[in-house]
């Protein structure tokens, strides 16, 4: 790290520069905020894939709105997409119940 008023190069952990005595700024770290790209992927493939197309498109916004310092974004776009993510396997797990039930009164 290089002090960011003379230019001299700061060892790790120091409060401020040794050269010119100004402080060395410290910025926190970004929050974790679950994207979902996983859960996303397998609902569509495995559940309902309009839905989880959407969710898909929200899992994507997390980590560039994060990128952006966009938090509150990124935890508007995490929880729709958890939620669409819910909403694909729910209706994947009805499509298929009703499927199921279908064939058994057909026989």
């Amino acid at each position: 790290m290089y002090c960011t008023n003379c230019g001299s190069e700061l060892p790790p952990g120091v409060p401020a520069c040794g050269n010119c005595m100004t402080g060395v700024p410290h910025f926190p770290a970004a929050p974790k905020v679950p994207n979902f790209l996983v859960h996303s992927i397998i609902a569509t493939l495995c559940c309902c894939l309009p839905l989880g197309i959407v969710a898909l498109v929200y899992s994507a916004q997390v980590n560039s709105k994060l990128a952006a310092g966009d938090v509150a974004g990124a935890q508007a776009s995490s929880a729709s997409a958890k939620t669409w993510v819910i909403v694909s396997f729910v209706a994947g797990i009805v499509t298929v119940g009703g499927l199921g039930a279908l064939s058994f009164l057909n026989q």
